[in-house]
């Protein structure tokens, strides 16, 4: 996607979003995004939610309980052989 648009820095140098740029990035309020500063350039990233991302995105690996018991048990012996 490729927007470019014109806004205004606000009180205490609050940038506004338009609404083209929130609906293109999928922002919602309150999210959480990273900011760099190049020369005069400035970037916006979108930071999801890591446990959104894993709730949302789709799935391509399945793991049954039993299976984390196993390497979870398996874990558990090699810690527990190399503690002093």
């Amino acid at each position: 996607m490729t927007l470019t648009v014109k806004t205004r820095i606000g009180k205490k140098f609050a940038i506004y979003l338009p609404k083209a740029v929130v609906k293109g990035l999928s922002l919602t309020e309150g999210e959480k995004v990273l900011l760099t500063v190049a020369g005069n350039t400035l970037v916006l990233e979108t930071l999801r939610d890591p446990i959104q991302l894993a709730l949302s995105s789709k799935k391509f690996a399945s793991i049954t309980p039993e299976q984390v018991e196993a390497i979870s048990l398996e874990e558990q012996t090699r810690h527990t052989k190399h503690s002093p």
